[in-house]
């Protein structure tokens, strides 16, 4: 197994990716040519989106592509924002066998269908043991169903990837599958046989206040915490808080809500916790309303997220890798950042491909900037925001 990855910025997509189609292949070698080609490309070339496949046929033939379009690409370490650049990631990946699959509104199985109906859109049967690459539209796709339906199918199959980004509209993005070029739904590649694909998802928050239960909800309304209206209790804890938190709160505020059903409020640990937004409060009645479908009886916990927390979160999520890990060698990585983080929260480029390279060493890295971030918390794959979702690839 070999990895390359390679980033080039400049005017035209064609003489970009020509730059980045050389570099891994005089990367790889002759002997060893590219199984897989991941491609990320600046939303600032959409008049020639297009040209994307051919070139790559012409550089890296054989090779299964997968792409999108984005807001900002990573390539070789180096993350380049709001200019135009492409990203090139491939591997030669000996005795492992890629599938593509294509997703749509209209293709997606029910959710009264059985397993065999993912299992016939994705092309592989969980005896496989296949690991999961997707990439999605934000306008066209039912993310949450999708990674609901393969979670059922392939429960065991790690999965990771993100939204295309830098479009504006429904029909401005481009998705990428082998010589086919898509504006709506998802796209995938499924990877079996002699590879193992890690994940790490850093959602980049810390905890405030104390763990409560969830006493009182309607679908995503949050009622009562510990009996008591959560905006109550809210005021009540951001009294207590210092000064740093106080402002934190305004606009920076999250909902962390715990995995595991039989942890207590004794044994929680900030990761523990998928992070959800609010999304709206009703003052009068005290409420909130929060991104995720609630249950009574939940451990829930207040959060905040800012340039500290996100450094924090990322080397606590590197570091226990490294733990359970233990000797085994990274040949490559993906990353899928939130288009959120990066220069607009770090206030620098290169912050999370900084870090990641700082504990895993210099292991070729590429990825883009989503408009959501696909990865698992606690053995459910999700669709997060304002994350760094991680795909580390080695020998099993």
């Amino acid at each position: 197994m070999k990895w390359a990855s390679a980033i080039a910025e400049g005017p035209d997509l064609a003489a970009a990716l020509d730059q980045c189609a050389n570099s891994v292949a005089e990367e790889l070698g002759p002997a060893t040519p590219a199984s897989l080609a991941v491609v990320f490309v600046s939303a600032d070339y959409a008049a020639s989106f297009n040209e994307v496949p051919s070139i790559l046929q012409s550089h890296l033939s054989g090779a299964a592509v997968i792409g999108c379009s984005a807001a900002g690409v990573i390539g070789n370490g180096q993350e380049i924002e709001h200019r135009r650049a492409v990203a090139l990631t491939a591997a030669h990946l000996p005795g492992v066998r890629l599938t593509s699959f294509r997703a749509t509104q209209d293709t997606l199985p029910t959710p009264d269908d059985p397993p065999d109906a993912w299992v016939r859109l994705a092309g592989v049967s969980p005896e496989d043991h296949p690991q999961f690459l997707i990439l999605m539209d934000p306008y066209s796709t039912p993310g949450g169903e999708l990674l609901s339906g393969l979670d059922f199918a392939f429960p065991a199959a790690a999965k990771a990837g993100g939204l295309a980004s830098g479009g504006s509209a429904p029909g401005s993005h481009a998705l990428y599958l082998g010589q086919d070029i898509y504006q709506d739904g998802a796209v995938g590649v499924t990877l079996t046989g002699d590879v193992v694909m890690d994940t790490i998802v850093a959602q980049g928050c810390r905890p405030i206040g104390e763990p409560k239960r969830i006493t009182k909800c309607q679908h995503n309304n949050l009622l009562e915490l510990d009996d008591q209206p959560p905006i109550i209790y809210l005021q009540e804890m951001y009294r207590k808080l210092p000064p740093r938190d106080q402002a934190l709160v305004s606009g920076n505020l999250f909902l962390g809500i715990a995995i595991d059903p039989l942890l207590t409020v004794d044994s929680v640990l900030p990761g523990d916790f998928l992070i959800r937004n609010l999304i709206g409060t009703d003052q009068e009645r005290g409420i909130l309303a929060i991104g995720e479908h609630l249950q009574e009886g939940q451990l829930v916990q207040f959060h905040v997220r800012d340039a500290v927390a996100s450094t924090e979160d990322l080397q606590i999520q590197l570091t226990q890798y490294l733990q359970g890990a233990g000797a085994k060698p990274l040949m490559g990585a993906l990353m899928f950042q939130c288009n959120g983080r990066g220069i607009h929260l770090y206030g620098r480029p290169n912050h999370d491909s900084d870090l990641f390279r700082e504990r895993m060493g210099s292991i070729p890295i590429g990825g883009f900037f989503c408009n959501g971030e696909i990865g698992p918390v606690g053995g459910t794959t999700y669709l997060h925001g304002h994350t760094s979702s991680f795909a580390l690839f080695r020998k099993p």
